[in-house]
């Protein structure tokens, strides 16, 4: 019997291929070479007189180009070398430190990612239930996302400064607008998914609407509403870095791209834009493991 049980076992090269492991890992593989090779001709102004006076080649070409204090585009092992300087080198409430940077983009993010939850899932109830809302207040809504969120950063930031509302709140009102819409959208399919059967057995059974938002509508969206969630805090992230952008911020993930783009440090640039990439898909993670507990809570298979 252990013998079977042993034989029927999958190996270890089976059971990557099996999962998401083995096709990321070759994707991340790929992009790092492709990386490398077009670090070489974007460097090329820069590099291209001091491989002249090495004498040419090219293991020198590769060298020089894959090594430059201010490249135009650094090399991944440079990338990293800024990561590990600024990440775990430095304590991190210290300014210099990525993490403290990281940690004031967060924050904004995940306040304008709660508030854009409640907004987007309050508005989807009042769509479902009110027809005229249905009828006015939805093409309002897709039409709000077509104002370019660069343009009207800026004017919001103002008029909250204007009236006192400085620092965490107004970078989380923006992180708000941005996420409230997949979440308002996908509530909406979610609530109206219900099959029309049961909506009128409900309706047999005498059922309030609340019993039938709270019975029926809502576990038929919770698919609906995590998937949105995981749209949602990656444009919150988003929206807290684009807001940091146009203000001047002294911290915060767009504090460092705006310091980065002044002082010509491409290493810095990319370093915070992997710190986002990395948090991004943290949060996205963190939402797909609470997606399935409560997947799991409901009874569902996971």
């Amino acid at each position: 019997m252990t013998l079977v049980a042993t034989a029927s076992r999958p190996s270890l090269p089976a059971a990557l291929a099996a999962g998401s492991t083995l096709p990321v890992a070759i994707i991340v593989l790929i992009t790092i070479v492709i990386w490398y090779a077009a670090a070489v001709p974007m460097n090329k102004v820069l590099t291209q007189p001091l491989i002249d006076a090495a004498g040419g080649g090219l293991l020198n070409t590769l060298s020089i180009s894959w090594s430059l204090p201010r490249p135009v585009l650094p090399a991944p092992h440079q990338v990293l070398a800024e990561l590990w300087n600024t990440v775990f080198t430095v304590e991190p409430w210290r300014p210099r430190s990525l993490l403290y940077h990281c940690w004031v983009t967060l924050s904004s993010t995940l306040l304008g990612f709660v508030l854009g939850t409640i907004l987007g899932v309050a508005l989807a109830i009042a769509i479902i239930h009110v027809k005229a809302l249905n009828r006015s207040l939805l093409p309002w809504i897709i039409a709000s996302q077509t104002i370019p969120i660069l343009a009207i950063a800026p004017m919001i930031i103002v008029v909250l400064g204007s009236i006192g509302l400085t620092g965490l709140l107004p970078k989380s009102l923006i992180s708000m607008y941005l996420c409230f819409f997949p979440v308002t959208i996908g509530m909406v399919k979610g609530l109206t998914s219900p099959d029309p059967m049961q909506l009128d057995l409900m309706r047999t059974y005498n059922a309030s609407t609340s019993q039938v938002l709270w019975k029926l509508r809502w576990p038929s969206a919770v698919p609906f509403l995590f998937t949105s969630l995981k749209v949602a805090i990656a444009i919150a992230l988003v929206g807290a870095i684009v807001a940091e952008l146009p203000t001047g911020a002294q911290a915060g993930i767009g504090a460092r791209l705006l310091n980065g783009s002044y002082y010509g440090q491409t290493q810095q640039i990319w370093g915070a834009l992997v710190a986002a990439a990395v948090m991004s898909s943290g949060l996205v993670w963190l939402v797909g493991f609470i997606e399935r507990r409560v997947a799991r809570a409901m009874g569902a298979e996971t």
